[in-house]
């Protein structure tokens, strides 16, 4: 089962680009997407042999995430089940025979870290859900995590050690998850390679001196760790300043 994510900072920009031969290029089973930044009835994806399912922001042109998938799951649901966090369309849940599967985009920090005392409770809320998930089935969470867990994920560490994306708090928090029984597929299958990014700046032809950072991630529970196949970064795609993501699981 091959599985894509893929931050397309806003789905109407990035479907007048490339977004569709991407699509067909990438030929994946479940296709997940955060930052689409629409409404419902804003866009009509037309993608035969695919359900689509889509959780929106209140707050218009902002946030969101969908996910195409081949097979129809057994159940749907939308947000973690905590008022305080589901207001901005950041999670869909999709069941299926043997596990959950869950695409995400983290709350950023921002500028200034105005919101990190926010994402450090989003990350406790978002943790529990997955725990109380997994009580039923393993689970795959993907999407933009916005943090870069270690210095191995970032071109930069030493001068951008307080900026929202890689504080202690926030590699802390990915530590903690990680070690609560759950595996980074990428780092997991290639623990040396360094200058792996899913994100650039748009500033300071960053891509093009890949001054990246790696905020894209497929985690899964350890009850999953035999059927990881493969684990890559789609960095010659563009359309977004996030690249996609694969995983390929037996």
């Amino acid at each position: 089962m091959k599985l894509i994510s893929w931050n397309v900072n806003g789905l109407r920009a990035v479907m007048g680009k490339n977004f569709m031969e991407a699509f067909a290029a990438l030929n994946a089973d479940v296709f997940c997407l955060q930052e689409t930044k629409l409404q419902a009835g804003q866009i009509n994806v037309d993608l035969p042999g695919y359900h689509q399912y889509w959780n929106y922001a209140e707050k218009k042109g902002y946030s969101g995430t969908a996910i195409f998938t081949r097979q129809e799951p057994l159940s749907v649901r939308y947000g973690i089940g905590v008022e305080e966090h589901d207001h901005e369309g950041r999670v869909i849940t999709l069941e299926y025979d043997d596990f959950f599967l869950i695409t995400v985009y983290t709350p950023n920090s921002q500028d200034g870290l105005a919101r990190l005392s926010y994402r450090m409770a989003w990350e406790d809320a978002f943790l529990a859900y997955l725990k109380e998930l997994e009580q039923t089935k393993p689970a795959i969470f993907c999407g933009d995590l916005n943090v870069a867990h270690t210095e191995m994920d970032i071109k930069n560490p030493k001068t951008n050690i307080r900026n929202a994306g890689f504080t202690q708090e926030e590699r802390d928090k990915m530590t903690a998850l990680l070690s609560s029984g759950f595996i980074d597929t990428f780092r997991f299958l290639h623990p040396n390679v360094t200058g792996a990014y899913s994100w650039w700046s748009y500033r300071f032809h960053a891509r093009e001196n890949n001054a990246g950072w790696r905020i894209d991630y497929f985690i899964v529970s350890d009850a999953l760790k035999e059927r990881i196949e493969s684990a890559s970064i789609h960095s010659e795609i563009f359309g977004s300043d996030h690249c996609p993501v694969e995983l390929v699981i037996r």
